[in-house]
């Protein structure tokens, strides 16, 4: 995946990466427009999670949203 499509309501999806990865803040999780892969490597910094499992997690918790 060349780049991540955050969908839907941002705040149920932050919400979500925010009961599983109880380590990220909100300035981990601040989201811009454009800005998918800065918000990728900022949740691998944290989690030490692979970029391709943290694209997965999200694209998961967004669906389930």
């Amino acid at each position: 995946m060349n780049t991540l499509e955050i969908k839907g309501d941002w705040n149920i999806t932050k919400g979500k990466m925010k009961q599983k990865w109880a380590q990220l803040t909100d300035s981990d999780l601040e989201y811009t427009e454009g800005k998918q892969d800065e918000l990728v490597g900022r949740i691998q910094k944290r989690t030490g999670q692979t970029r391709e499992a943290v694209e997965k997690a999200i694209k998961d918790l967004e669906k389930a949203a």
